[in-house]
């Protein structure tokens, strides 16, 4: 559909940590960008050529997984298990992040062959949305031997991260910070990993690692599973400017510790949530929502708050133009209620309480994806399509 309204919108939660909540009740799409977002009356209802009505709902931007071991296609070695990436669709996650396909049986582990697999799979990925869903893909695994051309190359062919370091042959800080450099400036984002070892062949990362290396983002900052000291995670939260990533299959008790950390230190615009997934751990398909409902059911987060932590702040962390409820934004979009049963009046009362919203449809560049989730539980209030072509 070229021309989108979403109107009767209950709760319009931005995105921007800044400002989590829109003086707003209706949501313009043209060609898949939000033209704008305001009141339905200053919107000329008849010239759009589809209109969902929202019935008081709240909507948010679709949530995005800054944490994903993909491979290729719909599908993971590590758990034999296929479509977990159209799954996660259905919890409300319309960008998922690779982290570095790791789980590849038969990774190539040379120079040639590393760069070989980032440029495959971002490419591959640029061509294929499962259910979907966008999907990041190409976590370059720093290994020995790359080169300051091999960056540049790579960027050129659409390699937009640096998978987390501390999974191939380059762990120390003294061999990755160079390579750190040189993703930094053709334009890659940088992860690393932080912890306890996660698979054989990774390493453990402490703090004063990451703070030598100089990553933008600190992965699974609660363990992946294993978290570093409590005092560590304190270091990176006081002390660094960096990105600080929470996932589902990470420590519970580090999360809601550091969470509190995050509101003292005036931290909440450096969090960013993931999942962590493939893993030992298993495929969470609503791990996402999980952390939310953590963080602000256990922290004094507030739930409009760890949404943007979920959107905005992995979509400026990874330099998207999406993850935001504004003009000129890619309309990724995800409208929840409260699920039926729980105590919660509305999406945001229901992540508060721990509950896993409800959610009712998902649009990405504009388009339903998603009529009715087959993995949240049923929302009270259900948005209907009351005009196409």
């Amino acid at each position: 559909m070229s021309k989108v309204i979403l109107k009767n919108i209950g709760t319009i939660v931005s995105g921007n940590i800044d400002e989590p909540i829109l003086q707003a009740d209706a949501i313009w799409i043209d060609e898949g960008m939000i033209k704008k977002v305001g009141s339905l009356q200053d919107m000329d209802e008849s010239d759009a050529q589809m209109v969902i009505d929202c019935k008081g709902t709240t909507v948010t931007p679709g949530l995005i997984d800054s944490h994903c071991h993909t491979v290729l296609g719909d599908f993971t070695p590590r758990q034999n298990q296929m479509g977990f990436l159209e799954s996660e669709l259905h919890g409300g996650v319309t960008t998922i992040i690779s982290a570095g396909e790791v789980h590849l049986q038969g990774r190539p582990k040379d120079p040639a062959g590393t760069k070989a697999l980032a440029i495959l799979a971002a490419k591959s990925f640029n061509n294929f949305r499962p259910g979907g869903a966008k999907v990041v893909g190409g976590g370059l695994i720093l290994e020995k031997g790359l080169t300051k051309e091999d960056f540049e190359e790579m960027s050129r062919e659409g390699v937009r991260t640096v998978g987390e370091i501390g999974l191939g042959s380059v762990k120390q800080p003294e061999d990755a910070a160079p390579m750190v450099k040189w993703a930094k400036e053709v334009g890659m984002t940088v992860m690393m990993h932080t912890g306890g070892t996660s698979i054989p062949g990774s390493t453990t990362v402490t703090a004063d690692m990451v703070i030598r290396t100089d990553p933008d983002i600190v992965a699974h900052l609660n363990g992946g599973p294993t978290a570093i000291p409590m005092d560590e995670v304190k270091k990176l939260i006081y002390e660094t400017k960096l990105a600080l990533e929470i996932v589902h299959c990470g420590n519970p008790l580090v999360a809601v510790e550091a969470g509190k950390m995050f509101v003292d230190a005036k931290a909440l615009d450096r969090v960013i949530i993931g999942n962590d997934a493939p893993s030992g751990t298993g495929v969470i398909p609503l791990g996402v929502l999980r952390v939310l409902n953590l963080l602000a059911s256990l922290t004094p987060i507030k739930p409009e708050e760890v949404l943007c932590m979920a959107t905005g702040n992995t979509a400026r962390a990874h330099k998207l133009n999406r993850g935001i409820i504004a003009e000129g934004r890619e309309a990724d979009l995800v409208i929840m209620d409260t699920p039926m049963g729980s105590v919660g009046e509305d999406a945001l009362s229901a992540i508060e309480a721990g509950d896993n919203p409800g959610v009712a449809m998902v649009l990405v560049d504009g388009e339903i994806v998603v009529s009715k989730s087959r993995n949240t539980p049923p929302p009270v209030r259900t948005p209907a399509v009351v005009r196409t072509p």
